[in-house]
This record gives C-alpha cells, sequence and structure tokens, in this order.
C-alpha cells in the first residue's frame, strides 16, 4: 500500500503539469510580405486578461483555452484577432501572419459651385449639412447629433443634465467587460504593454466599448480634455477603473 500511493500522486502530479501546458497556445509571429519573424508584438487573451509579447524569434506563449480570442498588435501593421482552437492547443508553432499598414492619400474631389446671383437659385444649389448640433444657452459648447439617430437629441441633454445616468448606461450595461479592470491593474504583462500604447485599440478591444464611449466617460469622470487626449493607454485604464469604482460606491454595484 505505501508503494501504491507515491506512484498515484507521481501520477496525479504527471497528469496535472500536463493539463497546465495544455493551457498554453505557443506560435509565431511574422511579417506577411517578408516572411521574417517578428519580435516584441503585443499578444493579449482578451477573455482571459493576460498578456504577452513575442521574443527576438517571433515566438511567443500565452495561457489561453478554445475559443478564447488573442489580439496580435504592432506599430505599423494591422491588428488582428485569432479564435483559439484545439489544435492550437494540442500542436506548438502556430503561425501567425501580421500584414502591414498601407499609407495612400484619398483624392479629394473639389466640386465649385456655380453662383448666379439670385439668392432663391442659389440656395437650392448649395448642399445642406444633415447632421444636427445642439447646444443649450449659457453651456460653452455644442453638441453633434446627427440625422440617423432620431434619439440622438434626448441622449444629448441626457448625458448633459444627468452625467451619472450616462455612467449607468456604460457601466450598467457592461458589468462583465468593466470587471476586467480590476483584473488588468493587476496583471503586470497587460499593465506593461498599455503603457507603450497611446491608440486605444486594445483597450476598446478588451473593454468592448468605442473609443467614443472611452472619451465621453472621462469627460463625464472629469478629465480634462488635455488628459484624455496625451494619456498613454496605462494611464486611461487607471483613470477608467478609479471612476467605475466610484460608481460602485455611489451605485451599490455588487460584483
Amino acid at each position: 500500500m505505501r508503494k501504491i500511493i507515491p506512484f498515484i500522486i507521481t501520477i496525479f502530479f504527471t497528469v496535472l503539469c500536463f493539463s497546465q501546458e495544455a493551457d498554453k497556445v505557443k506560435g509565431v509571429v511574422f511579417n506577411t510580405s517578408t516572411d521574417r519573424v517578428m519580435d516584441n508584438v503585443h499578444v493579449v487573451n482578451l477573455n482571459q486578461v493576460v498578456g504577452t509579447v513575442s521574443n527576438p524569434q517571433g515566438e511567443f506563449r500565452i495561457t489561453a483555452s478554445v475559443n478564447d480570442t488573442l489580439y496580435f498588435s504592432f506599430l505599423g501593421f494591422k491588428s488582428i484577432k485569432v479564435r483559439v482552437t484545439n489544435d492550437m492547443l494540442k500542436f506548438d508553432g502556430t503561425r501567425i501572419g501580421m500584414t502591414e499598414l498601407a499609407y495612400a492619400l484619398e483624392e479629394v474631389v473639389i466640386r465649385p459651385y456655380k453662383l448666379t446671383g439670385y439668392l432663391d437659385i442659389d440656395a437650392k444649389n448649395i448642399p445642406i449639412n444633415n447632421a444636427g448640433r445642439y447646444s443649450i444657452s449659457g453651456l460653452p459648447k455644442g453638441y453633434e447629433a446627427g440625422s440617423a439617430n432620431p434619439g440622438a437629441i434626448s441622449k444629448v441633454l441626457g448625458a448633459i443634465f444627468n452625467p451619472v445616468d450616462f455612467l449607468h448606461n456604460m457601466f450598467g450595461k457592461k458589468p462583465k467587460e468593466m470587471r476586467k479592470l480590476r483584473k488588468m491593474k493587476e496583471d503586470d504583462e497587460i499593465r506593461n504593454l498599455l503603457a507603450s500604447k497611446f491608440d486605444r485599440e486594445t483597450l476598446t478591444e478588451l473593454l468592448q466599448i468605442d473609443r467614443v464611449d472611452i472619451d465621453e466617460i472621462l469627460r463625464n469622470c472629469n478629465y480634462s480634455k488635455d488628459f484624455i487626449r496625451t494619456a498613454n493607454d496605462l494611464q486611461i485604464l487607471d483613470a477608467i477603473h478609479d471612476c467605475y469604482e466610484e460608481y460602485k460606491v455611489l451605485n451599490r454595484v455588487d460584483e
């Protein structure tokens, strides 16, 4: 009996180690144009909120499960998302190709307006901007609402007069994504990745909200325009997290 117990324990730890290895995706990132490996590519598991970077050989290794989404980003290259499969967990050497962004000047077409000098005729020939802009007497700024959204006016007015309602609409409807904030703050790799970014792309993917909503959250949390424009993604993360914590206290939100 004494010989059997150590044997069982050995098998248990062997199985445990194997299962932990099976939860790692290992692969190589390369440039699709040159077929050269790429180092320092940022890799983030959007589901488990963990991150890493590829080494000088283009290799990366990250914790993942089947159907997790891995987000790859690198300056000057198109960011991509890859769904984790069983094969990626079973076999090493998954190759992930990234494509360089193509920069091109868009053609600008200038259409001159032929004015006749008669107001009734010229007024009909000048195009009208259908985007709605609303302002309230006493407030220094206006608000763009657009014509495509019939409820835009009420949304704008609600955000102006009751910013708490705006935060509730943002945070309250996405509790799962907002709960990621705490995990993101505790992961050193994620923090290091975000500290070098200023494009908000990784944040929007992690939190599943648009960049315009990130800016609106910060404005409603009384952060300045200069901060919103110049802060790196890590500073933005900390700012949103602090605002969310205040929101939870004020609204007695339980997690």
